[in-house]
Parts: C-alpha cells; sequence; structure tokens
C-alpha cells in the first residue's frame, strides 16, 4: 500500500513536471480545511488526503492548496485552478474527482441566527433551528428543534451546486469519470475552537449557535448527530439517482467507529483537534476507510452518461 502522492497545480507549471503518468490512478481534488495543505492546519488536525493509501500509485492535484479552503460550494466560482483543471478540454484527463464539501455550507445554516438585526425573525426556510417559541412536540425527540422547510432550502441549494460540478466536469477530458464525495463524521458541540488565527475562523461554531437557541445542552450532540446524519442521507440519496448525478460516488463516514470528543472539553479530545475538525487518528481512520472506497471504483467504474447528454 502506498500513499496518495499529492501535488499542487503549480507543480504542474513546474519544470521538470511531475510525471503523471507513472500512476494507475491521477485524481483531482478540492474541498474545504481537511483538505487544506496549510501548515498550520496540516500540523493541528492534518489533512483527508495525506493519511489516503492505494494498492496501486496514485496521486492527486490538491486545488485546496495552502490559502483560504472552499467555505461554501458556490465558492468554485473563485478556484480558478480547480475548474480550469476539471472542466477545460486542454486539461489532463482525470480518472476521478475529490470533493470535501457541504461540511462548511452545513455549518453556516446552523448559525443562522432566529432574529435579524433589526429583530425581525428569519424565516424558517432560511434557517435550520426553531426558536423556542416554534419548538415542536417533546414527542418528536430532537427534532423538534429541526426547521424542515429549512432543510429543504439547503437540500437544493447542495443538489443544485454538485449538479453545476458536475456539468463542469463533463466540459472537459474527464467527462463522465467518478467523482467521489464523502460525508462527515459527528462532532460534539463544544468550546473547542481554532487555537491559531492562521486556521481561519476561530470558532467554535456550532457550541455558540445552539447556546444561541437555548437549546437544552443535553440535546446538543444529539442535534449534531441528527444535522450530519441528515447530510449523509442526501449526499447517499444523490448518488443513488444516477439520471441526475451521474458517476457521483459517496462515501458514508458516519459509519466509521470514531472516539468522540468530551462534553465540554477546549482542546483535542477523542480523535478531534477542535469542534469540527479531527485530529491525526481521526483523519487516519476516516481517511483508509475512503481510501477502499474510491479504489474499488476505480477498479469496476464504467463510463457513465454525462449530465449534457442526459434526457431531461
Amino acid at each position: 500500500m502506498d500513499h496518495l502522492a499529492c501535488f499542487t497545480p503549480g507543480d504542474l507549471q513546474s519544470h521538470p513536471a511531475p510525471d503523471l503518468a507513472r500512476f494507475r490512478w491521477r485524481l483531482l481534488a478540492q474541498g474545504d480545511s481537511w483538505f487544506s495543505t496549510a501548515d498550520d492546519k496540516i500540523k493541528a488536525h492534518a489533512n483527508l488526503l495525506q493519511e489516503m493509501v492505494y494498492k496501486d500509485p496514485t496521486c492527486a492535484v490538491n486545488c485546496a492548496g495552502k490559502g483560504g479552503a472552499l467555505s461554501h460550494l458556490v465558492d468554485l466560482e473563485s478556484a480558478p485552478d480547480f475548474v480550469r483543471l476539471l472542466s477545460s478540454p486542454e486539461a489532463p484527463p482525470w480518472d476521478g474527482v475529490l470533493l470535501s464539501m457541504g461540511g462548511n455550507d452545513l455549518i453556516s445554516a446552523a448559525q443562522t441566527p432566529a432574529h435579524q438585526a433589526d429583530g425581525e425573525r428569519v424565516p424558517l426556510h432560511l434557517r435550520l433551528l426553531r426558536h423556542q417559541t416554534e419548538w415542536g412536540a417533546p414527542s418528536t425527540g430532537v427534532a423538534r428543534y429541526f426547521s424542515e422547510p429549512g432543510w429543504a432550502t439547503y437540500s437544493e441549494y447542495l443538489r443544485t451546486n454538485v449538479r453545476h460540478l458536475l456539468t463542469l466536469r463533463d466540459q472537459g477530458a474527464s467527462v463522465g469519470k467518478p467523482v467521489f464525495m464523502h460525508c462527515y463524521a459527528v462532532p460534539m458541540p463544544r468550546p473547542a475552537g481554532a487555537e491559531d488565527v492562521g486556521l481561519g475562523q476561530s470558532g467554535p461554531w456550532l457550541y455558540p449557535a445552539l447556546k444561541a437557541y437555548a437549546l437544552p445542552a443535553a440535546d446538543w450532540a444529539a442535534v449534531s448527530r441528527l444535522m450530519v446524519f441528515h447530510l449523509a442521507l442526501l449526499l447517499k440519496s444523490m448518488a443513488a439517482d444516477k439520471e441526475q448525478f451521474p458517476g457521483l460516488h459517496v462515501f458514508d463516514s458516519t459509519t466509521v467507529p470514531l472516539a468522540p470528543a468530551t462534553p465540554g472539553s477546549s482542546g483535542s479530545s477523542g480523535d478531534w483537534h477542535n469542534e469540527i475538525h479531527l485530529n491525526h487518528s481521526g483523519c487516519f481512520k476516516i481517511a483508509r476507510a475512503w481510501s477502499e472506497h474510491v479504489e474499488a471504483v476505480l477498479n469496476g467504474v464504467k463510463t457513465v452518461e454525462p449530465v449534457s447528454k442526459r434526457r431531461s
């Protein structure tokens, strides 16, 4: 088993450029902080790509880079290297695309407050959590805090953006090749933010949002689980829809056993570096399992019908 060899878009322009032909599988990667190569991020909570291993020599050109990783799927518009390498007919033909996306969008949706600055109530379809006056019946469990109209909005946003990404794939030399996404692990809402401002948003992320909504602390872990499992079910339903999402493959990270963080802890705990980022042991566990999933698809993959050619 060999570790995934990672290059940057800049490496492709160097002299001499890396010889991608010596690898059995050549992948293009883009994503959030789980893929970032910034030194402070790697030291703090690792990089999922670093922990991936394959039986056959495999490389990835990682467009997440050392700068700001994607915080939203729509940020693809500001990721010119990735869009060019994915959609340009002159770009190298990739055997697959690795994506780490959707988690930051979920966090942002959960952080949307119940009221605007002027005190006006934010409509339920624009947020994921319910104000205390909107809670459902206790018999519904933690679902009583969850905004189904808001989830419908988020779901359509995610579906639209992933369809757009598949369309970009089908504009280039990698038309119809598999696109791999992972689900996310279930974080423990706790006061554990990033320790270095270089990590970007300092956090914590879910912890203040759940406090602002006055959700009972005893239910925080279950609320986090509900949101992450909703996302996992959404991604898997998209992958199962071969007409709308041809070539999309989703790995369910929620099935990987992880050591949870201790409630109320403020530092690295269990397999978590902070509230929403895994530490090296957590990355190791998910990356090894995802590697097997990716390689199995690559070894048995068949060309899929491009989005642009599917019947409406």
